[in-house]
């Protein structure tokens, strides 16, 4: 039984925090899959570079130690060696600037006709969702407010400090634009899954574009202090198939656009 739990949340994607989690958590979207790509490449020739220095540093205390080597070698410098290590140096870099790059462009680009538009617009502390393209006229659309749950009326399953009485209804596989502003003082939307922080700033509207890749249940907290309550200030993203989000959407909006 054991190993069968222990195989099950070993496949399982992980698409929220865990106790003692080192690596990111799985990707959800082609930008969170190039950042944790870039950051495998990455990791494993720093790995190829800590060898090569411990072997150098093991070989140089080893082969000159004081007593196998009690009257050291004179040398006042090493044209080559001096050579060596300064363009080396310089061109690792260069190999890790250039796919950083590519990736970070990548993120900026904003889809220029997305599928659905959401405007997040963050409070102290709770969070308001409005599905600009399903607005009833100028000046009514489809809103509800997203609180985080309290401990104490938190169901068995459910995440301490992540799980939302309301949660964000995606589409999966579909281009979506994430408006972010704040009501009050600066705040931050960010899930990790989706490979997204995006900064509220008072005054402005920041965007982004994501396209979740597969159905979940994704979850994210507000990455910018706001406050006392900052901690409350939860994210949750469900993507669901493209067939059910009608359905889901309706029953989640119309009832609480009818209260406003």
């Amino acid at each position: 039984m054991i190993v069968l739990e222990w195989l099950f949340l070993t496949i399982a994607p992980c698409d929220a925090a865990e106790p003692w989690q080192l690596g990111s958590q799985d990707a959800a979207t082609p930008m969170m899959q190039g950042i944790t790509d870039l950051h495998h490449d990455i990791f494993f020739f720093l790995i190829l570079i800590l060898v090569f220095v411990s072997r150098i540093l093991v070989r140089a205390l080893w082969h000159f130690h004081y007593q196998k080597n009690p009257i050291p070698q004179r040398i006042v410098h090493g044209t080559t060696i001096e050579i060596l290590r300064t363009i080396f140096p310089s061109i690792i870099p260069m190999f890790i600037a250039i796919p950083s790059f590519a990736l970070l462009y990548s993120m900026d680009e904003v889809v220029v006709d997305p599928a659905i538009t959401i405007k997040a617009i963050g409070h102290q502390w709770y969070r308001t969702y409005e599905y600009s393209d399903y607005n009833s006229s100028d000046e009514q659309s489809l809103t509800f407010d997203s609180y985080t749950i309290p401990e104490d009326d938190l169901e068995f399953g459910q995440s301490r400090l992540l799980e939302v009485d309301n949660r964000v209804v995606v589409p999966a596989k579909t281009h979506l634009r994430i408006i972010v502003t704040p009501a009050d003082v600066p705040h931050s939307w960010a899930v990790p899954s989706s490979g997204v922080k995006c900064d509220a700033v008072p005054g402005r509207l920041n965007q982004i574009s994501i396209s979740v890749q597969r159905e979940g249940v994704y979850y994210g907290q507000c990455s910018e202090i706001c406050g006392t309550n900052h901690a409350f200030l939860s994210i949750v993203v469900e993507a669901v198939p493209r067939k059910d989000y009608g359905s889901r959407v309706s029953n989640q909006l119309i009832p609480q656009t009818g209260e406003a």
